[in-house]
């Protein structure tokens, strides 16, 4: 039936400071950012892999009225709307050590894990991020 994931959702309240964030500072880049009118198409990709892209959404028309648009905001606000992304590294340990540098803040180290080794660390609105550095066998 179907053969690829290619898009994945998350909500951010500022698309100019995710811009900033995701590829200023983890290194992403920009796949899509098209005005609909409505609303901006904003995704962004791991360099050289446009087939996955994150859409980086800010809560509002035409995907949810303004009323519900205000309720997701404050949600987001408080961290309770945080979705997840999970990226892979060759080296987990340099990576921390680059995006440290870039004033990224951790809620988590380098970790050795069953899987490999990864950390943790959430964006401006509370969106929680995960690298992983997999085992080799």
């Amino acid at each position: 039936m179907f053969n690829a994931i290619t898009h994945s959702a998350i909500y951010v309240l500022d698309q100019d400071e995710a811009l900033d964030f995701y590829v200023g500072k983890l290194g992403l880049e920009v796949a899509a950012d098209v005005d609909l009118g409505l609303m901006r198409w904003l995704t962004v990709s791991v360099p050289g892999h446009p087939e996955r892209q994150i859409l980086l959404e800010k809560p509002g028309p035409p995907a949810m009225s303004e009323e519900t648009a205000e309720q997701v905001r404050e949600l987001v606000t408080k961290g309770a709307m945080g979705g997840w992304v999970i990226l892979t590294t060759d080296d987990c340990r340099k990576t921390y050590e680059t995006l440290l540098a870039k004033g990224v803040e951790f809620t988590e180290e380098p970790t050795e894990r069953p899987y490999g080794i990864d950390c943790g660390l959430r964006d401006p609105f509370g969106n929680r991020i995960r690298f992983t550095q997999p085992k080799t066998s």
